[in-house]
């Protein structure tokens, strides 16, 4: 999986219940042909990215078809989880 782009908006808690800062990420990515997630129009990973302090989470996140903004039913692997968290990470700071 490579990430090739994203888009990030900040969600506000009206309650001021949550701590930490919530941001709705749309991360593009690309997968080979021959990975059980490919699709020819193209995929998105919807995710929400939580920084509380020194803690940085991903709270979910869905892979979405480009084309049909159908939600596929797919996890990732631990490895491309951990890719994603780092990729928000990043983003969040710069």
């Amino acid at each position: 999986m490579i990430i090739t782009g994203h888009t990030m908006e900040e969600l506000k808690d009206p309650t001021g219940i949550l701590s930490g800062s919530r941001h709705e990420m749309m991360l593009a990515i690309e997968v080979p042909e021959d990975d059980e997630m490919f699709s020819e129009s193209g995929l998105y990973i919807k995710t929400i990215f939580v920084q509380d302090g020194d803690v940085s989470r991903i709270a979910q996140y869905q892979i979405i078809e480009r084309d049909t903004e159908s939600i596929l039913d797919f996890e990732l692997e631990e490895d491309e989880e951990a890719q994603l968290l780092q990729y928000c990470k990043e983003a969040f700071t710069n």
